[in-house]
């Protein structure tokens, strides 16, 4: 049997002090109980954390240990070196986030640390009245933000954004950004663990202690001629188109069939509806809302909806 085919992963569930259990009602998700779950991360190929394959012949390897195997197969590069160029994650926002950001290239150089990210946000679902906040209100300077900071009022420099669902918004590296709360995402972006927290609104964890600031470094990432009127908002057809990968939205009725092609691989994030993936050399792959799919390059076959589905299709 063959051992390319579309892979399924076990998430990787992230306690977070913003989070809850709503992946649980709303997707299926076998949370622990009695926490608050923030991230689902779906598709990951990190240091600590490797996402694990959860069907098929390669059931129980994880995603570096099949790309090892089988990386010009699935990806399509002939000369493919690892780790993974994704990190896909669902966010179950019931309380704001720090406000944080991720450093580009450039800056990761300069202080000698850190990996680069650039991440999208597309609404699954929204709360009355949710927010999110993306970049620096115009003609702030670094000091006015640093004096913010200290004096617990960096919310007055940030642009405030009302979210729908259905939304997606593009941040690149260098924006300084927070999630309002009430709100469900999907997250896509490149593969970095690096967040610089530069306020946290005074919060504490269960245990009565601060987490950590990194106010030096966050104020060396953040890019302060970025505002919201920067960063357009898209909501259909191609989401995001930058350097690091493309994101589309797609929209099935329960009938309807899609023919995947050999010739590029992507990653499949079902938001709704269910349906099943068939080709002549491999088993059927049945997927649910709230599945995330690496289809591999070579894979020949079709996707059969059984309900209507929203998802979103990423290529590197």
């Amino acid at each position: 049997m063959t051992t390319v085919y579309p892979y399924k992963f076990r998430p990787i569930f992230k306690h977070r002090l913003w989070g809850g259990q709503r992946l649980r009602e709303v997707f299926g998700k076998d949370l622990p109980p009695d926490d608050t779950i923030g991230e689902s991360w779906e598709l990951a190929d990190l240091p600590r954390d490797k996402s694990v394959i959860v069907n098929g012949p390669l059931a129980g390897s994880t995603l570096a240990e099949a790309l090892e195997q089988f990386g010009e197969e699935i990806t399509g590069d002939e000369y493919y070196e690892g780790p993974f160029r994704l990190l896909i994650k669902l966010l179950d926002a019931q309380d704001i986030l720090s406000v944080q950001v991720h450093p580009d290239v450039e800056t990761c150089k300069r202080i000698g640390r850190g990996e680069p990210k650039t991440e999208c946000w597309y609404i699954i679902a929204a709360e009355p009245g949710a927010c999110i906040y993306k970049g620096i209100r115009k003609g702030t300077t670094r000091r006015q933000f640093a004096a913010a900071i200290a004096d617990g009022t960096v919310a007055g420099l940030l642009d405030k954004v009302y979210v729908e669902p259905g939304q997606c918004h593009y941040l690149p590296a260098g924006t300084a950004h927070s999630i309002g709360a009430g709100l469900l995402i999907a997250e896509i972006q490149t593969p970095s663990d690096t967040t610089y927290r530069a306020f946290d609104w005074n919060r504490v964890e269960a245990d009565g202690r601060a987490r950590p600031l990194h106010i030096d470094q966050a104020l060396e990432s953040i890019h302060f001629d970025i505002s919201a009127a920067d960063l357009p908002v898209t909501t259909v057809g191609r989401l995001v188109d930058c350097p690091y990968f493309k994101v589309d939205k797609g929209h099935q009725i329960g009938t309807a069939e899609v023919l995947l092609s050999p010739g590029g691989m992507e990653v499949l994030m079902f938001l709704s509806g269910s349906g099943r993936m068939v080709s002549q050399e491999a088993e059927p792959v049945v997927f649910a809302a709230g599945d995330t799919l690496l289809v591999p390059a070579i894979y020949e076959g079709v996707i059969r909806f059984s309900q209507d589905s929203e998802y979103l299709r990423v290529r590197l």
